[in-house]
């Protein structure tokens, strides 16, 4: 169960949602033992995508919601992703959100920090974290930073098979 509880686990789940809902950029916030993200889908180039926006905006009333994530919420799309993937060996593309947000969580799993808030943009992360004495971290680094990482533990996994 503790896997269960891993940052890599949730924020790879977190990510495969977003991934879905066409979310690229977003602010999430752990707040208890909840998610909360706010963020805006990509927006469609079509006429079609246009008049959809127009009328969910019209029927929201230009409300901007959050999205939240409870233990019970990951567990269900946990579910929902490992029928969708796949069981090759061969390397996943690590620019996809839910791999980067998976190496995010392993990096955060390491380090033995408290994720607060994480903040990505297009090309970068920023990570607002508790380190193991409670002192808070705050780094702001590249997504391409992260892929040594993503490489070592995509290897680790193969040799464990998990």
């Amino acid at each position: 169960m503790a896997e269960r509880n891993s940052y890599d686990h949730q924020l790879r789940t977190i990510g495969q949602s977003l991934e879905a809902q066409r979310i690229s950029m977003f602010e999430l916030k752990r707040q208890g033992e909840r998610f909360v993200v706010t963020g805006e889908p990509e927006k469609e180039r079509s006429l079609l995508a246009t008049l959809r926006n127009w009328q969910k905006q019209r029927r929201s009333d230009g409300l901007t919601a959050s999205l939240n994530f409870s233990a019970s919420d990951m567990d269900e799309l946990d579910q929902q992703g490992r029928a969708r993937r796949s069981q090759s060996n061969r390397l996943p593309d690590f620019y996809s959100l839910p791999n980067t947000l998976r190496t995010v969580g392993s990096y955060l799993d390491l380090k033995g920090s408290k994720l607060l808030e994480l903040h990505k943009r297009q090309l970068s992360i920023t990570i607002l974290s508790q380190n193991q004495a409670g002192h808070p971290e705050f780094e702001d680094r590249t997504i391409a930073s992260f892929y040594n990482l993503f490489v070592r533990l995509h290897a680790k996994r193969g040799k464990v098979g998990v």
